[in-house]
């Protein structure tokens, strides 16, 4: 369905449920339902999936809501989800919140509507820079940016401080698809506050979240301020990726063999011979920035949670790192895949905490979702991944406690399809699944090896909401373990620079890193 924005703040031929769902009476709403304002009784704006999961346990696996004049249906049961990923059916919808990412990245691969044919264009022209040998290119990059992390935990738990775990987390994955798919380097570990690319970022994932939490006819007056301010991120990510283009335009790209920049201005579709446009260059390498570390470094940030929680576990993926890692300094690709205990913690926190949280499906025709309720062509659902994740027809009733060995082969094999759905599903699922999944178990298993963490014991997670999903305030105390020594640097030695905390330090080992 073509959607585009309109003055009013909704998408131009926005679609309520009451128009697409004719039998929607039968579908459960909450209590206490108020005129013109609809289901807000007890709703925070900060945490509209919360407050949508607390629902989804009241309500059952297929509910409904309505705000400000707009109704919205949820689905979260394995056998409708599992109905909604049938692609000859249904196809991705790009619903609300990923609608008011448009005016940055406009048709990217994430935020394209089906009709636009960017899309296809550009899976074909990327997804080879997604293959094993591709991947297996970026290992190396990934060590290297990995070290500047260790480094910069060494000397925190040097001097006796705790980590930011999100906040390094978000340097450390920027810092990877920056290297890995554009070749540039945002030096964000020699930096004290954040990089503005990041503040710019974050803005415009908050204000997109915030923009379904007003009236629509009153966005414009009620969010004056924030739009400015928008317009501002939004302007700031720009300039920073024309530049990146500009000086790989200057320099000369890789004719194609290079990274996904090199792709993106060189390859040409292998059936069509068409190429990227300019402004679709600018969209794909904005998504990628924004997609590419946002999701991995929330995955990272809450499987250390979890680790930290649970030594057990920590010394179970400990003992699997020592056992297929061996003395190596830094482990090969290869080795990496062979992590699968510590994959297991990984799957498990994505299911608790899926950080992409939601992903929308549309009916491409007349139909019936699992044989109960009728759909019209353009109707579509929010699926509630967290809740999938949850369901205790799958899961069993223990379903909100951590444990990886639900994801052992025996257990994976046992559960039917469509029931864990951390990237998406279908031909819009993420492109970039293997990529966050290789590079998140890597620094796991980096990190296992070096620290013992310890996590504060009146820390209690709460997750914030922007867009994607986060643990708020996750600091952790480290203590070195004996045992190898940190990933050699790839591509330079180490280099003495002033540090902003104690006037020297070791710089981590980049060449070029944060020039």
């Amino acid at each position: 369905m073509a959607q585009t924005t309109s003055g009013a703040g909704l998408p131009k031929g926005f679609r309520g449920a009451e128009q697409g769902w004719p039998e929607l009476h039968r579908i459960p709403h909450p209590p206490h339902r108020l005129p013109l304002l609809g289901d807000v009784l007890g709703a925070d704006r900060r945490t509209p999936l919360q407050d949508s999961m607390r629902h989804a346990r009241a309500l059952g696996p297929v509910f409904r809501r309505r705000a400000f004049g707009k109704e919205f249906v949820f689905v979260w049961g394995a056998e409708l989800v599992a109905d909604l990923a049938d692609e000859a059916r249904f196809a991705k919808h790009v619903g609300l919140g990923v609608a008011n990412l448009r005016p940055v990245a406009g048709d990217g691969l994430f935020t394209a509507y089906n009709h636009e044919p960017n899309w296809q264009l550009a899976h074909d022209v990327l997804a080879p820079g997604f293959s094993r040998e591709a991947m297996a290119g970026y290992h190396l990059m990934m060590l290297d940016v990995a070290a500047r992390l260790t480094c910069h935990w060494d000397r925190a738990q040097a001097a006796g401080r705790t980590v930011d775990v999100p906040g390094d987390m978000t340097k450390l994955t920027l810092e990877t698809i920056a290297r890995t798919g554009f070749g540039h380097d945002f030096g964000s570990f020699e930096r004290a506050r954040p990089h503005p690319f990041v503040t710019a970022m974050v803005g415009t994932l908050t204000h997109a979240q915030r923009l379904n939490t007003v009236p629509a006819p009153l966005a414009p007056y009620l969010l004056r301020g924030a739009s400015r301010r928008n317009a501002a991120d939004i302007a700031h990510l720009n300039r920073t990726v024309d530049d990146l283009v500009g000086a790989r335009r200057t320099a000369g790209g890789g004719g194609g063999t290079g990274d996904l920049l090199d792709r993106m201005l060189e390859v040409a579709h292998p059936e069509t011979g068409e190429r990227l446009s300019p402004e679709n260059v600018r969209r794909q390498v904005i998504t990628f920035l924004v997609a590419g570390h946002e999701t991995t470094s929330g995955a990272l940030s809450f499987a250390l949670h979890y680790l930290a929680r649970h030594p057990e576990v920590s010394a179970r993926a400990r003992a699997e790192i020592e056992r297929v890692w061996g003395d190596a300094p830094a482990p090969g690709y290869e080795q990496v895949a062979k992590l699968r205990y510590l994959r297991r913690v990984l799957d498990e926190s994505l299911r608790l905490w899926p950080t992409a949280p939601a992903f929308a499906r549309e009916a491409r025709q007349d139909t019936v979702l699992a044989g109960k309720h009728p759909m019209r062509p353009g109707a579509w659902a929010l699926v509630l991944t967290p809740m999938l994740h949850r369901d205790p027809e799958v899961w069993g009733a223990d379903a909100e406690r951590f444990d990886p060995d639900r994801f052992d082969a025996q257990a994976v094999r046992a559960r039917p399809p469509h029931v864990f759905k951390p990237f998406g599903t279908g031909a819009r699922a993420c492109i970039g699944r293997q990529f966050a999944l290789h590079e998140a178990t890597l620094v796991l298993g980096l990190l296992l090896r070096r620290y013992e963490l310890h996590a504060d014991p009146d820390y209690r997670l709460k997750v914030t909401e922007r867009l994607t999903l986060m643990p708020e305030g996750l600091r952790l105390r480290l203590e070195r373990r004996t045992g190898p020594a940190a990933p050699p640097p790839q591509s330079a030695p180490a280099l003495r620079v002033p540090d902003q905390k104690d006037g020297s330090g070791l710089r981590c080992p980049v060449a070029g890193a944060g020039d």
